[in-house]
């Protein structure tokens, strides 16, 4: 249950975008076109459970035991930026053709404050299941990231399907490009707003 509780949450409840205002850049930078935006997600749900794991083993094996809890943000990022490299350098070898397509968001996501947040957020948020406040352990730490990863895509892939639909509407002269953008994230922030008396 507590399973089904972090993702319902982390998908439409506290959507890491649209609730918690984290990874705007890519949200607006990147949402002009559907399938940018699906790639983006897909890259961005990869480095995020792979952050999430190697950053929350580092927290409790490391910096904990090493009374170093201050370094945790620095860390964090140095992890985060490596792992992004490394995911290139592997695909580079492995599967140029998945390289090429990734293409621009792999080193996007080394700048995705959204990334960071949720590692942040596993490590130093109570989360609370049943009235009961408790910190979340690896395997619901990798569940949270891989479902905020999910609400990132679903977000930015909606975003983009109305953006692209906005093209080719008549939006008033004063609004069109970025204005008619910020309306339209405005919009979905208040829908997303009506899932949160689902947990």
């Amino acid at each position: 249950m507590t399973i089904l509780l972090i993702l319902v949450s982390a998908i439409f409840v506290n959507n890491i975008v649209l609730s918690q205002f984290l990874g705007i850049c890519p949200f607006l930078g990147v949402s002009k076109q559907v399938n940018t935006a699906v790639g983006m997600s897909l890259a961005v749900t990869f480095v995020m459970a792979l952050s999430t794991c190697v950053t929350w083993l580092l927290q409790y094996y490391v910096l904990m035991p090493l009374n170093m809890v201050y370094m945790q943000t620095v860390t964090f990022i140095l992890v985060i930026a490596g792992l992004v490299q490394m995911v290139e350098i592997i695909l580079k070898k492995i599967s140029p053709a998945l390289y090429q397509s990734l293409g621009i968001f792999l080193p996007l996501i080394t700048t995705n404050c959204a990334v960071l947040g949720v590692a942040l957020m596993v490590v130093q948020k109570q989360f609370t299941f049943g009235g009961e406040a408790k910190m979340l352990n690896l395997g619901e730490s990798v569940v949270f990231a891989i479902a905020s990863a999910i609400g990132f895509g679903l977000a930015i892939t909606l975003f983009a399907a109305i953006r692209e639909q906005l093209e080719t509407s008549n939006v008033p002269k004063p609004f069109k490009g970025i204005p008619i953008a910020l309306i339209t994230a405005g919009i979905m922030a208040l829908a997303f707003m009506g899932f949160s008396g689902m947990v």
